[in-house]
């Protein structure tokens, strides 16, 4: 947890905009919203002179992320950027209630239109860190760090990957699915293999799994298990070929199935709930391994895991040793609002809004 927590005191060092692929047509309004523009235009024509000062909020406890990628947009596409005086908390500092996380200085006409884009980067990448960080928070609720790994690569567009790989890393996982999540931070993808590789050898995970290791020697051997249904045995046919070779079984129970061994093992039916992943699923593996000798080989489950199912998990100490997380670490639940608080250096902002001075802001070069 110690990287963890130097990230969220703010020591990482600031994304430039080398860093970022922007769409050219940003700087042409092109995904500005069109009142955005027309101020702008009025404000060029009407009140050149004008300098306002725009402000950004939140309303939750949050991991703040975006920051950079928000400076760096600004720094692109503003009209006369050296013009802009840019004050801004850093990506990963934890974040308050309505606190003021940036502030932009300078005439309207010169950034406004880029109001609505500096919102979005920064609700997605601040909702993606905070989901990450619950998670990972969740994830040692036993009194043990538990890795997780960001499993996103298939709950939204592609193209979000590099910003929401950054935004996870800033929330605290552990490894990311795809090379471009690891972009912005200079790693690599992380995986072993997919059910689909199974399917190619017929479902014989023994074969696939020969087949993997002889292909990739150098990777840690963690193989799929619930392919045929059946997490226990097949958890154990896989040691039994791979001995020490074999570091850890994945189970990735779909959440409508419920797995073979609950109907050889129907008494301890009725007290929960059998399908997908459960903690009795992962109970039965860890035993059957340990009986025979297997306590080497890691446990990691996947497969509808969020913050409430990993903490539930690890309050009971379900013998877990890695989580992999996808959809729920995607979800879009902080938004954030720009506000001209200040005019020409003077309060004037719509009723309900003020200028809130944060002195945890850094000014940037």
């Amino acid at each position: 947890m110690k990287e963890i927590e130097l990230k969220l005191q703010g020591k990482i060092k600031r994304l430039t905009n080398k860093t970022f692929k922007f769409d050219e047509r940003v700087g042409e309004g092109w995904f500005s919203a069109v009142y955005f523009l027309k101020a702008c235009e009025i404000a060029r024509k009407y009140k050149p002179d004008n300098i306002v000062t725009m402000q950004f909020f939140q309303k939750h406890h949050a991991v703040l992320c975006g920051t950079d990628e928000a400076i760096a947009l600004v720094k692109t596409f503003a009209k006369d950027p050296d013009s802009l005086e840019i004050y801004s908390l850093r990506d990963g500092d934890k974040i308050s209630p309505y606190e003021t996380v940036m502030t932009i200085t300078g005439p309207y006409q010169n950034f406004g239109f880029l109001e609505g884009l500096i919102d979005g980067i920064l609700a997605r990448r601040t909702s993606v860190a905070t989901n990450v960080y619950n998670v990972v928070k969740a994830a040692r609720a036993s009194g043990i760090q538990k890795p997780i790994i960001f499993m996103g690569d298939r709950d939204d567009h592609f193209t979000q990957q590099a910003g929401d790989g950054y935004a996870a890393y800033i929330g605290g996982s552990t490894a990311q699915a795809t090379h471009a999540m690891n972009e912005w931070w200079g790693k690599e993808g992380m995986g072993t293999m997919p059910h689909a590789l199974i399917q190619l050898f017929e479902g014989d995970v023994v074969a696939a799994a020969r087949a993997y290791h002889e292909s990739y020697p150098e990777d840690d051997l963690i193989a799929l298990v619930d392919y045929n249904n059946d997490a226990v045995g097949d958890s154990l046919r896989l040691a039994r070929a791979f001995g020490d070779k074999l570091k850890g079984v994945r189970i990735d129970t779909s959440n409508n199935m419920v797995d073979r061994y609950f109907f050889d093992h129907e008494d301890e039916l009725g007290t929960f709930d059998p399908r997908g992943v459960n903690p009795e699923l992962i109970f039965a593996v860890r035993r059957a391994l340990d009986s025979e000798g297997y306590h080497h080989v890691k446990i990691v489950a996947s497969g509808g895991f969020t913050m409430e199912k990993i903490r539930e998990f690890e309050e009971r100490k379900v013998p877990v040793d890695m989580y992999g997380v996808g959809s729920s670490l995607l979800k879009i639940n902080i938004g954030f609002t720009g506000d001209n608080v200040l005019l020409n250096g003077k309060p004037e902002a719509k009723k309900g809004r003020r200028y809130r001075p944060n002195p945890r802001l850094e000014k940037v070069d």
